[in-house]
């Protein structure tokens, strides 16, 4: 059984939480991720969940704050955004490390200066090699079956990393649609930490690592990257036969069978990118998408399968200096050795700028690679 509230998607953040039974929540607002830690500060306050609200002074400590009530045998969960992600960065890697699989909500916004505070998808983007899992989302119904697949993930003995779910700020964080609010009583249990700090029985933790015990630590880290990886797909059909809703952990492929042209993107432009490609078909355009929802792992196999022998474009919303878009990278490497037609970048939406079916359709045909303008 269900509810269906009208939510924001930070509010949707919120309930997800809840939902999933989480016991700890470090607080700190930040800008557009702030009425995800209001929202839970009401709902511990009425009762409604059941957990310790803890108000921190900064996204570091709130950051310090999750790691250590997941290493006291809590499941823990935070939320932020751009320059309060930056500053988190140390305890990010600490997290990883540490094998705390804690959850926390990145509404995603440009980092300055100058001050900007829309969506971009730079600043968790610039984080991807601390060894977080990252999801990218483009609904709040998204944003809140994926917290709790998250944790599900997260928590397995075979990963234990922490994870990001991911959203476009404003564009999803300030924006109500209805969601339907599931009660995850029989897809997650209490937490049940694989290691637990212990008063009664004390013992040292994260201490001196010379090289070889460190690099075994970070290989170790990359296996459950692995592991990962194909424990998505079983944890996204078990979800799929308990509540009727396919929420994607991977990938989410839209008319690719018989397209020519296929766009990839994550985010919230993903399901603008879905009304682009309808309007080209209308066209007579056999256009395709792929919706990249893991980030990190990233799902390479996956990847080559939907796109041999296919002219690809590449939508960024963001941009690494000196490199150009961080998904464009990451797949001309992953498809260096696989047979494609062509695979084209574009950069889009940076700084919050407006992306539209018409940015889509035009992107696939003009030159430019840089697209700033607002096409409407």
């Amino acid at each position: 059984m269900y509810e269906v509230k009208i939510l924001t998607g930070n509010e949707t953040a919120a309930y997800a939480a809840m939902n999933s039974k989480v016991r700890v929540v470090a607080a700190y607002p930040i800008t557009p991720a702030t009425p995800v830690v209001e929202t839970l500060s009401r709902l511990v306050e009425d009762g409604k969940m059941q957990a310790k609200f803890i108000r921190v002074e900064s996204e570091h400590s709130a950051m310090a704050a999750c790691i250590g009530a997941s290493a006291a045998g809590s499941r823990a969960f935070t939320a932020t955004s751009s320059h309060g992600l930056a500053y988190m960065h140390e305890m990010l890697h600490w997290a990883t490390n540490a094998r705390t699989p804690i959850v926390m909500a990145v509404a995603n916004r440009a980092i300055g200066p100058g001050w900007n505070i829309w969506a971009d998808l730079g600043d968790a983007l610039s984080q991807r090699d601390t060894g977080w899992i990252q999801f990218y989302c483009s609904s709040n119904q998204e944003i809140y079956d994926t917290i709790a697949m998250a944790y599900r993930l997260a928590e397995d003995r075979k990963v234990l990393l922490p994870a990001m779910v991911c959203y476009d700020g404003f564009v999803l964080s300030h924006t109500s649609m209805p969601v339907e609010l599931t009660k995850f009583d029989d897809f997650l249990s209490e937490y049940e930490p694989v290691w637990q700090l212990d008063a009664e029985d004390p013992f040292t933790h994260g201490n001196i690592l010379p090289p070889e015990e460190f690099a075994e630590l970070r290989h170790s880290i990359q296996k459950s990257h692995d592991r990962a990886l194909k424990l998505m797909k079983k944890i996204e059909e078990e979800f799929y036969e308990l509540y009727g809703r396919r929420t994607p952990l991977i990938l989410d492929e839209y008319k690719t069978e018989d397209a020519e042209k296929v766009i990839v993107t994550m985010g919230a432009i993903g399901s603008e990118a879905k009304v682009a490609v309808d309007s080209l078909r209308e066209k007579k355009i056999k256009a395709g998408l792929v919706r990249l929802k893991s980030f990190r792992p990233f799902p390479e196999k996956e990847l080559k399968n939907l796109l041999e022998d296919k002219k690809i474009f590449v939508f960024d919303r963001a941009i690494s200096p000196g490199s150009g878009g961080p998904l464009y990278n990451e797949l001309k490497s992953a498809l260096a050795f696989t047979p494609v037609k062509r695979i084209t970048p574009r950069i889009v939406g940076v700084g919050g700028i407006d992306v539209t079916k018409r940015t889509f359709e035009r992107a696939l045909f003009e030159r430019k690679i840089w697209i700033k303008e607002v096409i409407s």
